[in-house]
């Protein structure tokens, strides 16, 4: 009942989840397909070293053409040929019993241990087909910066390595490698350094019109919504008011804003009376200890104008806005280019 080509596996499954030579398919497909070519050299090929270098070679070939390559499954290939009668005497049998029993049962430790112990994402998620509309990339933002998922899927088409990690762990260690290399150039410069400290904000139950006065006076185009701890629950924006508007081409916007804006008189209302039914409960925040790396990407890829800071309490203490950000980098350039002159002048 032991296949000992299940050690290897118990490597890959346990300790290396996230690659794809993990993945429940090539697990699967690997292990019962070099199993099938192993008993089909046994039972066909007399001679043991043709058998063994046909049933590895063939069997590599099977899970290339299947798309499920698993090492350890070569190894299950030569169990029929090197372990003789004994195995051979069971016929095709063997792929059901000893191999496929194998199989399911590592199969679901793999998923129970990493999913539910482990708190590992296994399954690995399939990578996302995404159909790129060419008169849309032609006008994609030039400022954008990084790659893109057409950038990393490209590489690897173009490259004849074979990388063990899934297309997002890459992405996410290649991102965290721009991150790191900003924070060496530009230094210890935090979030906390360039954040506005002095930031207007609402609670749940404002009311709609409360919180339209405070961000018409006071210029502001977004603003947090924060619980009685003055922790961030949500942002509203301009974009929060102007969606429940539903205007027709004889009706003055004007007229339909105050109506919407304005409390309801009496006990019942048609439309949102409180911040908390018209804001955005899915806020991005940043620690003022986080370095101002983390914004580039938050800015200028997701497209995010400003992002509430909280400290290690998670309480509101600032915001940073695009023009925040502009302006840090202006500044550092500007310091960096003095000290190289001062430095050329000494």
């Amino acid at each position: 009942m032991i296949v000992a080509s299940m050690g290897a596996s118990a490597i890959i499954l346990f300790f290396i989840p996230g690659s794809p030579l993990a993945q429940p398919w090539p697990f699967v497909g690997g292990q019962l397909v070099s199993a099938f070519v192993g008993v089909f050299c046994a039972l066909n090929i007399s001679e043991t070293s043709t058998a063994a270098a046909s049933a590895v070679g063939g069997s590599i070939l099977m899970m290339l053409m299947m798309r499920c390559l698993h090492p350890p499954g070569a190894a299950t290939s030569l169990t029929p040929i090197m372990a003789g009668t004994s195995i051979t005497s069971l016929g095709y049998s063997f792929v059901l019993v000893p191999v496929a029993v194998n199989v399911v049962s590592m199969l679901l430790l793999a998923i129970i241990i990493n999913r539910w112990i482990m708190a590992r994402e296994y399954p690995s998620p399939l990578p996302i087909k995404k159909k790129v509309n060419q008169r849309h990339t032609m006008s994609a933002p030039s400022h954008q910066i990084g790659f893109s998922e057409q950038d990393l899927e490209q590489t690897l088409k173009e490259s004849d390595v074979f990388i063990d990690m899934t297309h997002a762990e890459l992405s996410h260690v290649l991102s965290q490698v721009e991150i790191n290399s900003f924070k060496r150039i530009k230094g210890r410069l935090l979030c906390a350094d360039i954040m506005v400290r002095d930031v207007m904000s609402v609670e749940y139950g404002t009311e709609v019109e409360h919180a339209w006065r405070i961000m018409r006076g006071n210029n502001l185009k977004a603003m947090p919504v924060v619980d009685t701890a003055n922790r961030v629950i949500g942002i509203i924006t301009w974009n929060n008011f102007f969606k429940y508007i539903d205007l027709d081409a004889y009706e003055s916007f004007q007229d339909e804003f105050h109506r919407f804006i304005q409390r309801t008189p009496g006990v019942m209302a048609s439309k949102p009376e409180s911040v908390g039914f018209i804001m955005t409960s899915s806020v991005v925040t940043l620690a003022d200890t986080a370095h101002i790396a983390e914004l580039i990407t938050l800015m200028s890829i997701q497209g995010h104008r400003q992002v509430p800071i909280v400290n290690s309490e998670q309480r509101l203490v600032g915001m940073v806005y695009q023009a925040n950000l502009i302006a840090a980098l202006y500044n550092d350039e500007l310091a960096r280019k003095d000290r190289r002159l001062d430095n050329y002048e000494k």
